[in-house]
């Protein structure tokens, strides 16, 4: 990388469970340079993260940096949930000589990058039309399971409000749901969304339905129990990936009628947009749907899933008021 002493960036980044996802802006350009991923478990923290994707770019001079996380902002102090990342967000700031450095909740980052979503970045599931300047909700399965909003505000602009809605109680909606419920129970006081609707919310489920079923669970990964379910391998799995579509369109049909987000939902995370036209096909839209005297309220709000490559990266931009071209 070419970089002189006069050259200044920003620095963008969108930390999962899993992976740390970096990429630089230059000057006031609007293209993302040097996206690099790197795997979350092999650092002690943020600055270390940074520090190496720093070296492997040709250490450019940053100034400002805006990085979305997968945790809630509350204070100076970030303990991740997911992952054994803990930080001071100053102590990093000083440490990296940023003059600025903002953290951002990643489904915050989702949602501020909404406004800059182009029609080619989403694909539509089930019926629906947005209504203009509604309310809209963002939520996707990826390590846990990250959900946000945007609402406008009086002067037009909009504002991202960032939750932990991921961390709701899980609502079974028949007899099947509730068995898988009472199983999960044995081992979790409380069973939010997130532990059946995530990856390791995917494993919950293919060794709960094994254990129902009265067979054997394998060692298997959420790609593995995915991988097997698309080619119709494994009916524990096939079972496993379809309750997870289903409990993901509840939940999001939940945040549909709190906020009457006639605006749309917007699904993103790292495992629906693997899925493909399965997911289209699955029980998601049918339980989305699902809300008694409200099916014909939630049969007006459309439901997209976001193709977009990076769009929380996009969001992060957004934190530093900058519009990344995409």
């Amino acid at each position: 990388m070419n970089t002189t002493a006069h050259t200044s960036f920003s620095l963008i980044g969108d930390i999962g469970g899993t992976n740390a996802r970096f990429a630089l802006l230059r000057g006031d350009q609007q293209a993302m340079e040097h996206e690099l991923i790197l795997p979350t478990a092999q650092f002690a923290d943020l600055a270390a993260a940074l520090r190496e994707y720093l070296q492997r770019v040709g250490q450019p001079l940053v100034s400002q940096a805006c990085i979305a996380i997968a945790n809630p902002i509350t204070g100076d102090w970030l303990q991740m949930t997911n992952t054994h990342w803990s930080f001071s967000i100053e102590e990093t700031r000083q440490q990296l000589g940023l003059q600025q450095l903002r953290m951002l909740n990643d489904w915050e980052a989702m949602a501020m990058s909404g406004p800059v979503l182009h029609a080619a970045d989403l694909h539509q599931v089930g019926p629906g039309e947005p209504v203009e300047g509604a309310p809209k909700g963002f939520i996707g399965p990826g390590t846990g399971l990250g959900v946000s909003s945007l609402v406008r505000a009086r002067d037009g602009q909009w504002v991202a409000c960032a939750g932990e809605g991921g961390h709701v109680t899980l609502a079974p909606t028949c007899k099947r749901e509730l068995d898988i419920l009472g199983v999960l129970w044995q081992t979790y006081p409380h069973v939010s969304a997130e532990r059946v609707v995530s990856g390791m919310g995917l494993e919950n489920l293919y060794k709960t339905i094994c254990q129902l079923d009265g067979r054997e669970a394998e060692p298997l990964t959420a790609a593995d129990i995915t991988a097997r379910a698309l080619q119709a391998k494994d009916v524990a799995c096939e079972e496993a990936l379809d309750r997870m579509c289903r409990f993901l369109g509840s939940t999001a049909g939940n945040l549909a009628v709190t906020l009457g987000t006639l605006g749309g939902i917007y699904v993103g995370g790292g495992i629906v947009g693997k899925l493909g036209d399965y997911f289209e096909h699955s029980g998601f839209r049918t339980a989305f749907e699902a809300k008694g005297r409200f099916e014909a309220y939630m049969q007006r709000i459309p439901t997209y899933v976001i193709r977009a490559a990076q769009p929380a990266l996009l969001g992060a931009a957004m934190g530093l008021n900058l519009r990344v071209k995409h």
